[in-house]
């Protein structure tokens, strides 16, 4: 196999944004050690994942004990596992051999990393100190660490979640303005930021409008740059060197907790002083989403007003009382075994108005027939919530169900009766205590 360019394996294999630990302290290394795993048939991406599992569990191992060369030896091992970790990535962009499973393995062996390191590290030093803060440090750090890679998944999901939502909008109004299907599309500006990252985005908003046929370009990241318009400057300027906006992230993080800390002798001071930067980073992160759904509604309302609830704070009309629930002092219904009861008081109630139209007799209401015309009446005038767009929406079941229909039960085998303590037994002529 012919030497590989390194050039051509970082502009291949590396990240157009990525954290500054792995752009200053990783790339450098792992696209190196790419070029050379990449002569090798047998190394597969898979196979690095788990040897980057293993020399993680090692560098657990050092940490239990404590002492300080063990902690800069599990220092190390652990770099080398988070290198061996970004190199499993790169080799399957390099070769095209990446698969779902592999993507799925290596999100997972970081979790377990993160947690047998966490607890090795901070029960080592409760070992050796015997002060309970370092096992509250090990739950706080297992914590913040699940909590950043499950809030950027549903962040995540919430975004496409959105974006689907206005996909959907924009080319049903294209479809209806007589736009040929394979003319529709929809732009969003985070897109156009992504393929020209050092672009203004009013620069290419503006782009995008000269060209004859360009949609709208879709912005849901626009209260935030107007908010804050120091950002897109700080933005480019990190992004000349690859290095993200995001400076606090959970590969910071651990990283802060696994390499630093230990190496200069603070654990417990390094833990704490990551936790918070880490928290709030990710409070910025909330704000920015919350924003985000700010213009999503904005957007909707623009694009689709029809879709919009009008009434959204308030609790819909058929949900009040006398549907889905009896309110008290109500007598006389038909289930109650009550005889006068007409229910001309009450606006909601389900046969005041249908005996009024229909001038149904109390004996015409429990008849079957008749319940069922009321039931159709009530479905009438009172519909189910519509399914929205959650997929697990059930509608309310009927609160007044139809009489159940006689069965014949004279072929059941008969189950004797248990007589209660202190009762006197007929056929024994006996008396239970």
């Amino acid at each position: 196999m012919q030497k590989l360019s390194l050039r051509a394996v970082q502009k291949l294999t590396c990240k157009k944004r990525d954290a500054w630990w792995t752009v200053l302290l990783v790339d450098p290394v792992a696209t190196r050690l790419v070029c050379l795993f990449a002569r090798f048939d047998w190394i597969t991406p898979n196979r690095v994942t788990w040897a980057a599992l293993f020399v993680g569990l090692g560098s657990a191992g050092f940490f239990l004990k404590g002492d300080y060369e063990s902690l800069a030896i599990g220092a190390g091992l652990y770099h080398i596992s988070f290198i061996l970790d970004c190199i499993d990535g790169k080799l399957a962009r390099l070769k095209g051999n990446g698969s779902v499973f592999g993507g799925w393995l290596d999100y997972v062996f970081d979790r377990i990393r993160v947690l047998f390191c966490a607890l090795a590290l901070m029960g080592g030093q409760f070992l050796r100190t015997d002060e309970p803060v370092f096992l509250l440090a090990a739950l706080v750090v297992v914590f913040l660490d699940m909590l950043r890679y499950v809030d950027a998944l549903q962040i995540y999901k919430m975004r496409m979640s959105m974006r689907s939502k206005i996909e959907a909008v924009t080319l049903a109004r294209q479809a209806e303005a007589g736009v040929k299907e394979e003319d529709q599309k929809v732009v969003f500006m985070e897109d156009l930021l992504r393929e020209n990252p050092l672009a203004e985005g009013e620069t290419l908003k503006a782009a995008a409008a000269t060209r004859p046929g360009q949609p709208e370009v879709i912005d849901l990241h626009r209260q935030f740059r107007e908010s804050f318009p120091w950002y897109a400057r700080f933005r480019h300027a990190l992004l000349r060197t690859r290095i993200r906006p995001h400076l606090i992230s959970g590969i910071e993080f651990q990283m802060f907790i696994f390499i630093v800390g230990p190496l200069i002798g603070h654990v417990l001071v390094t833990t704490a002083v990551s936790a918070i930067l880490l928290g709030a980073f990710e409070l910025v992160i909330m704000f920015k989403f919350w924003l985000s759904t700010r213009d999503f509604t904005r957007t909707m309302e623009r694009l689709a007003p029809d879709s919009v609830p009008t009434r959204a704070g308030s609790i819909s009309p058929h949900l009040q009382a006398g549907r889905h629930r009896r309110r008290e002092g109500d007598q006389g219904r038909p289930d109650t075994g009550a005889d006068t009861w007409t229910g001309q008081d009450d606006p909601y109630s389900y046969d005041a108005p249908y005996l009024q139209e229909h001038q149904y007799s109390q004996e015409t209401r429990t008849e079957p027939d008749g319940w069922n015309a009321q039931v159709t009446w009530m479905d009438q005038r009172f519909p189910a919530p519509e399914p929205d767009d959650d997929p697990g929406f059930q509608p309310y079941p009927h609160p007044y169900p139809a009489e159940p229909e006689a069965q014949d039960t004279a072929w059941l085998p008969r189950v004797p009766t248990q007589p209660h303590p202190g009762h006197h037994h007929a056929d024994s002529g006996q008396s239970w205590s």
